[in-house]
């Protein structure tokens, strides 16, 4: 089998890639594995370092807007992860234009080529800021889209690009919409890494607004391992969505890193509310549990007390990244 990922050298997608060099998942065990990525600000091929060596890789740095290069790379592949997106919604309100040409023109230019070259089946990974914000309750997949940001937007265009090539071309697309990520290799532009980071270098950490916005917390194991999940047995054409369970007010985040890394109140500075910020996120995982079996598996506080001693002992990784980024 040969299966392509793209945006592997980042933060979600060299964390599937090196999980699947490394046996984590039964279907790929014996996969040649291509990853493609520009390696832009987020994106490093030091993030795939542990698995560099692996025979089963290969690594091309790469554009996906480019239509040559992708529809050479898609020739005879069975598997596309497509993983490679802008993401950071403060950078898609500065400025959408990159998040339009990355999460859409680029998803349109995968999408045609897999179509091309008859792949087997295409995992299109989203996120559920897609759904907007909801008050009370959890979305399940049959949700409408209400996207708040450039960003949001963007990937709603793509899921929706991804369904209508289903439906229209027969490929065989599954989408996943994910919770809020967090783990090792995240950039420190995010706010679990951002927190950290600040906190580990005496720096005041910034908190929007009230600080009551609320998000469902994912780690990027069990998100990486539902995605491998949809990739094996994802029904073409299905919509599966990715939670964490552990909702948590960004007030409420900060606390716990507070104390995890011996700092108090005096260290947190409010700033203005972002614009368009979406309230509540909350995902029904009923769907991809029950077909799928798939349930996670890191507790968020064993979970979060790794990510804080990885960026402790990883100065090495986030130091240039925070000072470029």
């Amino acid at each position: 089998m040969r299966i392509v990922v793209t945006g592997g050298a980042g933060f979600i997608g060299s964390h599937f890639v090196r999980r699947a060099l490394t046996g984590a998942y039964e279907a790929l065990a014996d996969a040649e594995v291509v990853v493609v990525d520009k390696l832009t600000y987020a994106g490093h091929e030091a993030n795939l370092a542990d698995v560099a060596a692996s025979p089963r890789l290969r690594f091309v740095r790469g554009d996906i807007c480019d239509a040559a290069l992708i529809k050479d790379l898609l020739r005879g592949a069975d598997q596309v992860v497509h993983f490679a997106a802008e993401s950071h919604v403060d950078r898609s309100i500065a400025g959408a234009g990159e998040f339009v040409r990355t999460n859409v023109l680029g998803t349109h230019t995968l999408l045609e080529a897999a179509t091309e070259a008859e792949v087997a089946k295409f995992v299109h990974v989203s996120t559920d800021e897609v759904y907007g914000s909801i008050d009370l309750g959890s979305w399940n997949e049959n949700e409408p889209l209400d996207p708040n940001s450039p960003y949001s937007a963007s990937k709603a265009s793509s899921d929706l690009l991804a369904r209508a090539f289903h439906r229209t071309h027969g490929l065989p697309v599954c989408v996943t919409r994910c919770a809020n990520n967090y783990g090792p290799y995240q950039h420190p532009e995010k706010a679990v890494p951002r927190f950290i980071t600040n906190l580990l270098d005496g720096e005041s950490v910034p908190l929007y607004g009230d600080g009551a916005n609320v998000r469902d917390w994912l780690h990027v194991e069990d998100h990486c391992r539902g995605v491998a999940l949809v990739a094996e047995r994802g029904l073409a054409g299905e919509v599966y969505n990715i939670g964490g369970g552990t909702e948590l007010a960004n007030r409420e985040l900060m606390g716990i890193l507070l104390e995890m890394l011996g700092a108090d109140w005096s260290m947190v500075r409010k700033v203005p509310d972002r614009e368009g910020h979406d309230r509540r996120y909350s995902l029904d995982i009923t769907k991809i549990s029950g077909e799928l079996g798939y349930q996670p598996t890191v507790s968020f506080e064993e979970g979060l007390a790794d990510t804080v001693k990885w960026y402790a002992e990883r100065r090495d990784w986030w130091e240039s990244l925070k000072v470029s980024g």
